[in-house]
C-alpha cells in the first residue's frame, strides 16, 4: 500500500545504499509460493514458510553503491538509528534525499532482462475489520498503518493538501510547497505523518 507506481526506490544493505529505481508496476500474485525466481523460505525456529506474492516491477535509473554515513543520507540514517535498526521493511525519504541520490553514481545503461509473469493470476489485497476473516496474503485485518498510508496518499495531492490547509485557516500556505512523509522518527518519539517544506 505504501509504495505507488511512479515512486523511486533504493535498496539498503550493510549500511550502503544501492541503485535508484522507478516503480513501473506493482502486482499481487496468487499461488506465489510456486513463482520464480525465489523459492519459499521456511524458518527452522518458527516453522513458518514465507513466499513473495507482492512484486514491484522496477526500471533502473542510476547505478550506485554509497555508504549511508554521509550528509546526503542523514534523513535515512536518523530514521534507522531512532527506530533501532532494520525492523521496518521500508520508509519514505524526503525530496532532498531523492534529489541527492539522483546525482550519485552513473546513469544505468545496461539492458535489463525481465521476468515474464504476464499470464500468472493476480489479486487485489483486501482489508477486513474482523480478525477471523483475515486470510493472508489476500485479506488483512485493517490496521492503523494502513489508515496512515491512505491519508498520506490523499494529502500528497497538492489540491487536496491545499483544501486541508484552507479548512484549518492556514490560507497563506501553498499545497505545492509541501510534502507528506510517513512515520518520521524524532528523538522525542515517532510521528505518524509529517507535513514539511518540499
Amino acid at each position: 500500500m505504501e509504495i505507488e507506481e511512479g515512486d523511486f526506490v533504493s535498496f539498503l544493505y550493510g549500511a550502503r545504499v544501492f541503485n535508484l529505481y522507478q516503480v513501473v508496476e506493482k502486482k499481487a500474485f496468487k499461488n506465489a509460493e510456486n513463482l520464480p525466481p525465489w523459492p519459499s523460505i521456511t524458518f527452522k525456529m518458527s516453522g513458518k514458510t514465507y513466499y513473495f506474492p507482492y512484486r514491484l516491477f522496477l526500471r533502473p535509473i542510476r547505478r550506485l553503491s554509497e555508504p549511508i554515513v554521509r550528509p546526503e543520507f542523514a534523513y535515512v540514517a536518523e530514521n534507522l538509528l531512532l527506530r533501532g535498526g532494520y525492523r521496518k521493511t521500508h520508509f519514505q525519504a524526503d525530496q532532498t534525499t531523492l534529489h541527492a541520490v539522483s546525482q550519485m553514481g552513473e546513469v544505468y545503461a545496461e539492458t535489463v532482462s525481465h521476468l515474464d509473469l504476464k499470464n500468472k493470476e493476480v489479486f487485489i489485497p483486501k482489508f477486513t475489520w474482523d480478525k477471523n476473516s483475515q486470510n493472508i496474503p489476500e485479506v488483512f485485518k485493517f490496521q492503523e498503518l494502513i489508515l496512515q498510508s491512505l491519508i498520506r496518499h490523499y494529502l500528497s495531492d497538492a489540491n487536496k493538501l491545499q483544501k486541508f490547509f484552507d479548512s484549518m485557516g492556514m490560507n497563506d500556505l501553498n499545497g505545492n510547497d509541501f510534502e507528506i512523509l510517513g512515520e518520521k522518527a524524532l528523538p522525542e518519539g515517532h510521528i505518524d505523518l509529517l507535513i514539511k517544506d518540499a
